[in-house]
């Protein structure tokens, strides 16, 4: 595994501090471009952060479940997110969580619904009317997650958090404030910035 950036975790038990920097050099090795690009939402950008490298690392996930999992609100009992992005994020925070003997479930949120059987939108345990918290890769305009948030209202979930490791700081936040809903990030694009420059100039 030694071709694999950031393949040992700094420490045997990392602190909090110690593990959010091994997960901020991580993004930066292995999920922050720059050049030109087109996101999802058709904006233009002259970065893009695909996080999927990085949730699907085996320190990255254990990292990402690590610093996510402290994050949840009170009461909450699961974690979504739409897929394909918040996948590897939701499975890791409910691993961990079984490894601290706190559980909280995982649910991936299809785009479509299911073309058989059930024809759902949601995969995963079926708690009625449990607190559920959204997990989302990277936030830009926000509208994937408000997706998803309706999506669990819809079938009977309680939803009032949205948890993404990057902000990229376009919008977002203030969307999901105007929708009533917490919203807290792991990292900024300003975070990321900083940090990819000073791994580039050693």
């Amino acid at each position: 595994m030694s071709f694999l950036p950031g393949a040992i975790m700094p420490t045997p038990n990392p602190t909090p501090s110690v593990l959010r920097d091994y997960l901020l050099t991580l993004l930066c090795q292995l999920a922050y471009q720059e050049g030109d690009f087109t996101l999802s939402s058709g904006q233009k950008s002259t970065y893009y952060i695909n996080c999927k490298p990085v949730t699907l690392h085996p320190f990255g996930a254990l990292a990402t479940g690590r610093l996510l999992l402290p994050l949840l609100s009170v009461g909450t009992q699961g974690v979504a997110g739409l897929t394909l992005g918040a996948d590897p994020i939701v499975s890791s925070v409910s691993v961990v969580s079984a490894l601290d003997e706190r559980p909280v479930f995982a649910l991936i949120i299809r785009k479509e619904a299911k073309g058989h059987g059930t024809q759902a939108y949601i995969e995963g345990p079926v708690i009625a009317g449990s607190k559920v918290a959204v997990l989302e890769d990277v936030v830009t305009t926000g509208q994937s997650a408000l997706t998803a948030v309706q999506r669990l209202k819809d079938a009977g979930y309680q939803v009032d958090q949205v948890i993404s490791l990057v902000d990229r700081q376009q919008g977002g936040a203030e969307l999901y404030a105007q929708a009533g809903l917490d919203f807290i990030s792991l990292f900024n694009i300003a975070d990321l910035q900083a940090k990819y420059k000073s791994i580039a100039a050693v």
